[in-house]
């Protein structure tokens, strides 16, 4: 059976389940790529994790025999894709290495928010006013964290939110990516982007690499099969149900993010943080069920 010929419904509960699962091993990687970050330069964990990647992918495509070098890796979404991939993990990466976790990771579930609106713009899923009342809610939510004009405003923050931005670019862009393109094949390539977005901010930089101890090799490898694991299933759940329906179950991100800074990191919730949380979990909830009874009254 292909997804192709399973109801709608159960595609997008599917799809649900692979969000969940998605964002849950997500968070372990960014937890284990912010250990790594305090003793390894940040261009070199984005190169070191992105050759992991690819060389996870490839290995995963040759066992499926598929290749991966195909006229359709260069067509015009997969080419976007890059740009967005990029800039989105360059950005995240700086953002969790130099920023709370918890507070980068609650920006981040922004992410459900913008896709939705794009997938109205983009691809002319219906998204009635109600739901662009609580994308605009959900918005407010990130101001609240952000807390612009205060003293406990921070520039690096806004790292945060470029990387948002560029993983909902990403998403929507593997939406319109052509059908003969594989999770693998779009795993490969999108690790890929990674070591660009490595190369381009060492340069840049021009921090020098540094030999890895047994503890930051242990962290870059549980990052790496966390990643790969994590990639897979997100792009799962983009390709099996609708993108307004799959798309708020990101906000689960937030609570295995906020978890793993607490007892992991030591880090302390304030209440701006938890305000804006709940505006923006409010907002993907409420998507969420306004895509069901709008589903439902067709």
């Amino acid at each position: 059976m292909t997804v192709e010929t399973i109801p709608a419904r159960k595609q997008d509960l599917l799809g649900c389940i692979w969000m969940v699962a998605a964002m849950a091993i997500f968070a372990i990687e960014d937890a284990f790529i912010k250990a790594a970050a305090v003793t390894l330069p940040i261009g070199q964990i984005l190169i070191l994790f992105g050759i992991g990647g690819m060389i996870a992918f490839a290995g995963l495509a040759g066992l499926s025999r598929e290749s991966l070098f195909v006229r359709d890796v260069i067509s015009r979404p997969m080419r976007v894709r890059a740009v967005f991939e990029i800039t989105g993990r360059l950005s995240y990466v700086l953002a969790i290495a130099l920023t709370p976790l918890s507070a980068a990771t609650v920006i981040l579930q922004a992410t459900p928010l913008v896709v939705v609106a794009g997938a109205a713009v983009v691809f002319g899923e219906k998204v009635g006013w109600r739901r662009w009342t609580a994308i605009l809610i959900g918005l407010v939510g990130v101001v609240v964290i952000l807390q612009p004009g205060t003293d406990s405003f921070s520039a690096l923050s806004i790292f945060a939110i470029i990387g948002m931005l560029g993983f909902a670019g990403r998403d929507l862009a593997s939406r319109a990516a052509p059908a003969s393109l594989s999770t693998m094949v779009l795993g490969f390539y999108g690790f890929l982007a990674v070591v660009v977005a490595g190369a381009l901010y060492s340069v840049w930089d021009r921090t020098a690499f540094v030999w890895m101890d047994a503890l930051s090799a242990s962290y870059m490898l549980g990052a790496v099969l966390a990643g790969v694991t994590a990639y897979s299933f997100l792009m799962n759940a983009m390709r099996t149900g609708a993108v307004s329906a799959v798309t708020p179950f990101r906000y689960t991100r937030l609570l295995f993010g906020i978890g793993l800074g607490v007892f992991w990191f030591g880090e302390e919730l304030s209440v701006t943080i938890l305000a804006g949380s709940g505006l923006i979990v409010l907002s993907g909830l409420f998507i969420l069920w306004r895509g069901k009874q709008v589903g439902q009254a067709k």
